[in-house]
């Protein structure tokens, strides 16, 4: 397995963790957990943005184009009205 093929499964992992914890922060009553499952999300957020640089700068990664200023407006608009 190279290199280019590890790094986006661990992505692919860490976006799914990243899903997990969401869940469990929404279902949790008690407060400690939550906060024990947010900082575990907020670890993995930065991680997962470290691997990103790291892919998106040897090429293993292309993220979508950046959205123009309209297109921020109206997805905004559309979220904030539902």
């Amino acid at each position: 397995m190279d290199e280019k093929v590890m790094v986006n499964d661990v992505l692919g992992g860490v976006k799914a963790e990243l899903s997990s914890y969401q869940t469990a922060i929404t279902e949790t009553e008690n407060m400690q957990l939550r906060q024990v499952f947010q900082q575990l999300r907020d670890d993995s957020e930065s991680f997962q943005y470290e691997l990103f640089k790291v892919a998106n700068s040897k090429g293993y990664y292309q993220p979508a184009q950046s959205a123009d200023a309209s297109q921020i407006t109206v997805t905004k608009h559309e979220l904030e009205n539902c």
